[in-house]
């Protein structure tokens, strides 16, 4: 059935392709990014702007229904993970591999997902992400053992991988300059909303029904917009796509793989030796990839970027940022429930702390930066944003709730921030016929470090329950937890100091000039 339309009320009408010349800013929604509008570069407008893009909210709704599917499920899963312990007959640590896994697969093929859709088309490569994330959904909601789950999250995470990356594109080659800021907010207010309905969702699902309806909540959300991308979203493509590296491709996603992977066997008893072996292969399919790069034009992750100063920094400081916020939402639902004894659905409202102060960071952002500039702001944030996750590792039978939900509030607040800055910032020095190349790479390690924070969050809990002798989690085991990730954290703020007094003056909105 075709729906026809009057040719001036027709959507597509109002989404045309625009060329390629974008800098997309490619920073994860859970990073709490919220983009100066005015430090992004958009695409260019066709006959000089003079017609308006109409129907731009409906496209930055479907692509945030998208994302707010995919940030859902993140958060849900991460409060149901003692209960699905329990059912898989697995300690509730061990289930970081269903974290973890899922986080491998988006650092592993987001690197594709731009030539996947400038070559297949960006209609074609959304919808058919869309479909192998509820298709993954399916496949976990149905998983009898945690083997089955970590492969369904796997491939969960090969959809997620094309949804984030091709969605943002979509927008920002769809929608005219002027309309961009307003754009950019439709997409990231209902993305936003995923963090902190997630939890306390998660909790009342796992509480009153069963564990498995978390994924299949995301089959009609998902079929839906099958749908919708079909009647609403441009076939936008480049006119010659770049040539893909699947060398490049098969090497580092390899070395990733086994280096994750290995991290995360470190945390399982008897695992040590495939543990170290997996990190050994992975670091020679990295030294592989490093001479691939050396001799290929346009490798898949581009490290020269790396020679550009903001970037750098931004990516160095923001790995090690990460590493903490990575496992911040793993380690907090486990102790909710295994230390404090809550229930699921208690523990999600508690745990929906961090994510409303991440939100409430939205509005002040950008007048922070413009006073006291990127480094200062970086270096003091990030002092207080380590110490404020920090202070998880005192919490005790003792603490109020109330005071435990204050301090997480401030926490997210702090910790978003950091994110805020490095994801505008690393993009200052960028050029544009470089931006597609520096926003793979930088999503491809957002994601790794994010991942790597899990695996070293679930080996703090398994180093301090071997050292105590028990096989119960305690309070002991989750502040030995959070203090070893938080001091990884802190060694950010000497590369922050290291930024230039004056990078980013124009991004702040403090250069005078």
């Amino acid at each position: 059935m075709h729906l026809h339309l009057p040719a001036k009320l027709d959507p597509r009408l109002y989404l045309r392709p625009r060329r390629r010349g974008i800098a997309s800013v490619n920073a994860e929604v859970r990073d709490g990014i919220v983009p100066a509008g005015d430090g992004i570069a958009q695409t260019a407008d066709h006959h000089g702007g003079a017609e308006p893009t109409r129907n731009y909210r409906t496209v930055a709704l479907i692509i945030a229904t998208a994302m707010f599917m995919e940030n859902l499920d993140a958060t849900v899963l991460a409060t149901a993970l003692p209960t699905m312990a329990r059912d898989f007959a697995v300690r509730a640590p061990e289930m970081s591999i269903a974290l973890t896994s899922y986080l491998l697969a988006l650092a592993m093929f987001i690197p594709a997902s731009g030539t996947m859709a400038d070559r297949f088309g960006a209609r074609r490569v959304f919808r058919a992400a869309i479909g192998l994330f509820v298709a993954g959904s399916l496949a976990c909601g149905l998983a009898p053992n945690l083997e089955a789950m970590v492969a369904a999250r796997f491939v969960q995470g090969i959809g997620g991988a094309m949804m984030m990356p091709v969605g943002r594109l979509v927008l920002l080659r769809s929608v005219a300059k002027r309309d961009m800021v307003s754009a950019m907010s439709w997409l990231i207010m209902p993305a936003l909303i995923g963090p902190i309905v997630g939890p306390p969702v998660g909790g009342l699902i796992v509480t009153y029904l069963d564990w498995r309806w978390i994924f299949w909540l995301n089959l009609p959300i998902g079929i839906a917009g099958i749908v919708l991308v079909g009647h609403f979203i441009a076939d936008v493509r480049e006119d010659h796509p770049a040539r893909f590296d699947p060398a490049g491709f098969l090497l580092s996603g390899a070395a990733l793989g086994c280096l994750l992977f290995g991290f995360e066997m470190a945390s399982r008893p008897g695992e040590g030796g495939l543990a170290a072996t997996l990190i050994a292969i992975g670091a020679a399919f990295g030294l592989g990839y490093w001479r691939h790069t050396r001799r290929t034009e346009h490798p898949i992750l581009d490290l020269s970027l790396m020679r550009v100063p903001t970037f750098r920094l931004s990516v160095l400081g923001g790995s090690l940022a990460r590493i903490t916020q990575g496992a911040q939402p793993f380690l907090l639902p486990l102790m909710m429930q295994l230390a404090f004894g809550l229930s699921a659905a208690q523990s999600g409202a508690m745990t929906v702390a961090s994510a409303i102060g991440s939100f409430g960071m939205k509005g002040v952002a950008r007048r922070i930066l413009k006073r006291f500039g990127f480094r200062n702001a970086l270096v003091v944030m990030g002092l207080a944003g380590t110490a404020g996750y920090a202070c998880c590792g005192l919490f005790g039978p003792a603490w109020p709730l109330p005071a435990v939900f204050a301090v997480l509030v401030v926490s997210g607040f702090l910790m978003s921030f950091q994110f805020t800055a490095y994801n505008t910032i690393a993009y200052d020095e960028i050029a544009k016929d470089r931006m597609s190349a520096a926003t793979s790479f930088y999503s491809t390690f957002q994601q790794l470090m994010l991942s790597l924070g899990i695996c070293i969050g679930a080996t703090a809990l398994h180093v301090s329950m071997l050292w105590r002798g028990s096989v119960n989690t305690g309070f002991a085991d989750f502040r030995f937890a959070f203090w070893t990730v938080t001091a990884i954290s802190l060694t950010a703020v000497f590369v922050n100091a290291r930024f230039d007094p004056k990078a980013g003056e124009e991004l702040s909105g403090r250069a005078t000039g």
